[in-house]
């Protein structure tokens, strides 16, 4: 099982990925990073995204209606959430824990050269065995 060094090296194996970071959203701290940063700015772009993980998680409307694990503390209520500029993907995925699942994976993929499908789901693996502590 992965740790955070592991899961940012596997994902920068992705294709057109530029960046990947392991993100604190409660907190906006960065707990892992390899790669470039939009804006060359580690510290920025986790406490920008971090605000972005934390506006959809708090959200009631955007919240699964489907009743598993919403409110009950084990599941996030969103999986991911993806952004699409002109030139990139940003693709952040929740990762479960066993504590209180405030941690996210976040890649940048240049939008010629990278494959949002493909990066969705291999995070989505990532995320399943990343190993915190």
């Amino acid at each position: 099982m992965p740790g955070i060094d592991e899961s940012l090296l596997e994902a920068m194996r992705l294709p057109g990925v530029r960046g990947a970071l392991v993100v604190d959203w409660i907190s906006g701290l960065a707990l892992g990073a390899v790669g470039e940063a939009p804006g060359e700015d580690v510290e920025a772009t986790a406490a920008e995204t971090a605000e972005l993980a934390r506006l959809a998680m708090e959200s009631g409307t955007l919240a699964s209606t489907g009743g598993g694990g919403s409110g009950t503390g084990e599941e996030p209520p969103v999986d991911d959430l993806i952004l699409t500029t002109a030139d990139a993907y940003h693709l952040l995925r929740f990762v479960v824990t066993t504590f209180d699942s405030t941690v996210f994976l976040y890649l940048w993929l240049d939008r010629a050269d990278g494959n949002l499908a493909l990066a969705r789901i291999r995070l989505a693996d990532m995320a399943d065995r990343l190993v915190l502590g």
